[in-house]
């Protein structure tokens, strides 16, 4: 795991400035703390930092092939370089090294941009090629690992691990992109292809990047994979109970090779549990887990993942904090560079730093709940849409919008009678209703925080728009399957792998996610959803085919979460923080909200009359991001 970074003059061949870029891949030192080295030549300059995973003796970076044609930088792990590899040497390729690196650069020689189809693995690099003149940037398929770029005023293109990475540039422009904050208040963080600054970019999941020397203008990026969208017939659920451990199984198997300690993170849920299950199998020494747990019951899952480390018999680590670790608050903004508002950032991040004492690779259960319906509001969602489906839309519409217009938000209420939410969503259509209820802060609660000259300056748009772009190609698809599509491709990559791509490269941690193996997400997608949300159980088939693997009291009881008692925070030791951060002079003079609709929600928070904490959470993410950007 590691850290690039370049700089490529497209219509130059002056070598990039080595102070410029040497200040770019110092900042990403913690990405790589192992080595660090650079590579130039007229037109392109390349900058890595390495974390040693594979290989260590070998490999270093930036590496040229045999030829001396290519040279990469590489950021991530491929799986099945050795498969790969061999099939190169049969083709005549020559090898200097051990490692994944050198596989890549002898694919491109050998396939160009299709390299990247032959790749099983997590992935982002930037290859030159000397002889083409011509620059290829990649990412994974499902987003597992970042990649940001911008083209300056100057003609230079950079690229990094973080955007921090392109901060660092004299030249780099933050100018904010008014679009990215409405999708910022709705959704917590910046969905792909954007970023908060105007001029820069995340090159998506599953795309490439083909820049040409001397092109006129910046190529527009090229898909090379998505998530199944078209097959014959669905898996059945005895299909997918038959072949699903197995696939499993091969999954976490290919990421166990490492020339240092490994481990799995255990949480006590059901993915992080089953990781730990298949990896016992897997191999003769025990698994080392890493757990943290709160000294709240509240908050608290150590038990059950003390269970799990007793019955396999793992080397089981465990850290308990405080319910009140709220130091961490000055930091985020500083780790993610840009507005994120997941709040669950704080314990990913110390479990991080807890697993760092003593693996150097964690394996996690990141991505089965998109995969296998686990999250509560797909059932929520599905639903809905059996009502809606009772109703066609030209009714409900005027009736519910109405209901959801006029009913009141009823926080402090039993659930049963806060359905604000629900009557505003069963006003809208499928993917309408998704986003409005997976939304921060809603649509008119937006439209009340910011102030008139913001919404003029955006001149209609609705983070909405981010869901149609997503869902125009699934609407053929089952209401369930939609939801999951557009969260694979916004919420995980967005959200869920951000958070822990930051937070385990803070700690040169390297954690890998078998759940997200292209070939397993392949295969596991199509799977009818009646085989994943049945008799109200999300994941039902990969909970059934785990009951000889993990106890029922694992897998069948409520979902936790990894959350933080914001609400009490907001009304006790973190409330004069609150208000200062959110009525401070720099969020005042950024002329984006309506100051007395933020004094509104932090006073009915105070008082109890609603629970405001998550769009106050948001706020002050933001707050604290604005404050830096001024820096």
């Amino acid at each position: 795991m590691c850290g690039i970074a370049g700089i490529y003059q497209l219509n130059s061949q002056a070598t990039p400035d080595q102070q410029i870029l040497s200040l770019m891949n110092d900042s990403q030192l913690h990405r790589g703390p192992d080595a660090g080295d650079y590579f130039f030549q007229p037109s392109v300059g390349l900058a890595h930092r390495r974390l040693s995973i594979i290989d260590i003796a070998g490999s270093p970076q930036p590496m040229q092939s045999a030829n001396q044609q290519a040279c990469i930088v590489f950021n991530g792990e491929i799986y099945n370089y050795r498969q790969l590899r061999q099939q190169l040497l049969d083709k005549g390729y020559q090898f200097n090294t051990n490692g994944d690196t050198e596989t890549i650069l002898n694919a491109w020689l050998e396939w160009g941009e299709d390299c990247v189809h032959h790749l099983r693995g997590m992935f982002a690099f930037a290859i030159w090629d000397k002889q083409r003149q011509c620059l290829f940037l990649a990412r994974d398929r499902l987003g597992i690992k970042p990649l940001f770029y911008s083209l300056l005023d100057n003609g230079e293109f950079i690229f990094g691990s973080e955007l921090k990475v392109l901060r660092n540039h004299p030249q780099f422009d933050k100018q904010l992109r008014d679009s990215t904050i409405e999708d910022y208040f709705s959704f917590g963080y910046i969905p792909e292809p954007h970023t908060i600054y105007q001029h820069s970019y995340k090159l998506s999941p599953g795309h490439s990047l083909l820049l040409q020397h001397g092109q006129a203008s910046l190529a527009q990026p090229k898909q090379y994979w998505d998530l199944p969208t078209q097959w014959q017939q669905d898996l059945s659920e005895q299909q997918l109970s038959d072949e699903l451990i197995s696939r499993l199984r091969e999954a976490v198997d290919i990421r166990l090779v490492a020339e240092v300690p490994l481990g799995a993170f255990l949480s006590g849920g059901v993915d992080s549990s089953a990781v730990v299950a298949m990896m016992a199998g897997l191999q003769s020494d025990p698994v080392n887990t890493c757990s943290i747990g709160f000294d709240s019951p509240e908050f608290n899952e150590t038990d059950f993942a003390r269970e799990v480390a007793a019955r396999y018999q793992t080397n089981h680590h465990e850290n308990i904090v405080s319910q009140n670790d709220f130091e961490l608050l000055d930091k985020l903004a500083d780790l993610y560079d840009e507005p994120y508002a997941d709040s669950s950032a704080i314990p990913t991040y110390r479990v991080c730093q807890m697993a760092r004492q003593h693996v150097t690779v964690a394996l996690s259960g990141d991505g089965a709940d998109e995969l296998f319906a686990g999250y509560r509001r797909y059932k929520l969602h599905q639903q809905e849409e059996r009502f809606r489906n009772l109703l066609p839309l030209a009714i409900r519409k005027p009736i519910f919008g109405i209901l959801g217009r006029l009913y009141p938000k009823l926080d402090w209420a039993p659930r049963f009678l806060r359905a604000k939410t629900t009557f505003q969503s069963l006003a809208l259509d499928t993917v309408a209703a998704y986003h409005n209820s997976i939304a921060i802060l809603r649509s008119d609660q937006r439209q009340r925080l910011f102030s008139n000259t913001f919404k003029q300056r955006l001149n209609g748009y609705n983070s909405l728009q981010v869901f149609r772009r997503h869902g125009d190609k699934v609407m053929h698809l089952d209401p369930m399957k939609i939801a999951q599509y557009l969260d694979m491709k916004t919420y995980l990559v967005g959200d869920i792998l951000t958070k822990v791509d930051r937070a385990s490269m803070a700690h040169s941690l390297e954690v890998r996610v078998p759940f997200l193996d292209h070939k397993l997400v392949e295969w596991a997608f199509p799977a009818h959803s009646f085989a994943n949300l049945q008799n109200g159980i999300g994941k039902f088939t990969l909970k059934k085919v785990l009951q000889p693997h993990l106890p029922d009291d694992v897998l069948y009881r409520k979902k936790m979460g990894f959350a933080v008692p914001l609400a009490q925070w907001f009304r006790g030791p973190l409330q004069q923080k609150l208000q200062d951060k959110l009525l401070s002079e720099v969020m005042v003079n950024s002329g984006f909200f309506n100051m007395a609709e933020v004094k509104q929600l932090i006073d009915d928070h105070k008082r109890g009359l609603k629970d405001n904490s998550a769009p106050l959470w948001t706020l002050l993410m933001f707050a604290a991001f604005l404050e830096r950007n001024s820096q």
